[in-house]
């Protein structure tokens, strides 16, 4: 059985993977073939956003161990990409983007951390089962988003007008969100230890899982270019979002099955024969 709040947590990534989704999955197309800014621009951005995500996880799960604060940094992160992600429709050129961009990522790190231990102190002592949960909403959210940005464009064209609303919309999912997190969410059940510092001599297990991870997100491009590399093929841009939503698809239903398959044998053994 699935805690509550970790059911809770599920949807609040529902909501915010939908309005990340309605963004990534249009977002390459407007900055190369609406702002005509170039590729390699876009490159830039997404360097930018990506190195804000990740090299600022460290930071505020340390924070949050230091202040002994989870929850209240877990609504801040959600807060900071709700309200970050309408502006991309006042911006006209990479710079301004890459700004926002930016900022959405570092809600993102803000919430990582802390949202992993909500998850890890409302699980049982297996909690496969229950990251596969969230793994399945947050893949079921971006589906969501990218169904919507399809419909749009789809419906109501391809002008910048359109792609610009499409940014305005991520405002209401984008709220929902830190309304589910405030309100439904419960704190940490438990004061975390005095520990703040990452002791790799007493962590020896977490350094495979770390170089792993590493290996993996080396060789893997960002869904950007593939976006754009789809236009470039032929694939009218209406339709782009739709290998978005396979995707997703395949992610969300696939995500749960694997946490099981965590519980079941171990994490090393489902990374290394899915």
């Amino acid at each position: 059985m699935i805690n509550k709040n970790i059911i809770a947590l599920g949807f609040v990534s529902f909501f915010t993977d939908m309005a990340s989704s309605m963004v990534t999955s249009v977002l390459p197309i407007y900055i190369v073939y609406v702002l005509h800014e170039g590729v390699d621009k876009l490159g830039y951005i997404v360097a930018i956003a990506t190195f804000v995500s990740y090299a600022f996880r460290l930071l505020f799960g340390y924070l949050s161990d230091r202040l002994q604060i989870v929850k209240p940094f877990v609504v801040t992160g959600y807060l900071v990409s709700a309200v970050t992600k309408p502006l991309l429709a006042f911006s006209g050129a990479w710079q301004s983007i890459a700004l926002l961009r930016g900022s959405e990522r570092m809600g993102k790190a803000i919430r990582s951390a802390t949202k992993d231990s909500l998850i890890s102190a409302y699980s049982p002592k297996k909690s496969g089962k229950s990251f596969g949960f969230h793994k399945m909403m947050d893949a079921a959210g971006e589906m969501s988003g990218a169904i919507i940005a399809f419909g749009a464009l789809y419906y109501l064209g391809k002008s910048p007008e359109v792609f610009k609303s499409i940014f305005l919309w991520t405002l209401l999912p984008g709220l929902l969100a830190v309304i589910v997190a405030l309100f439904f969410v419960q704190d940490a059940p438990y004061k975390v230890k005095s520990k703040t510092q990452l002791d790799f001599s007493t962590d020896k297990k977490l350094m495979p899982i770390l170089i792993l991870f590493f290996i993996f997100t080396f060789f893997v491009f960002n869904e950007s270019f593939f976006i754009i590399k789809a236009k470039e093929s032929g694939i009218a841009i209406t339709y782009i979002p739709l290998f978005i939503i396979l995707l997703y698809f395949v992610q969300s239903v696939s995500s749960y099955y694997f946490g099981t398959l965590i519980d079941k044998f171990s994490a090393y053994s489902v990374l290394l024969f899915p």
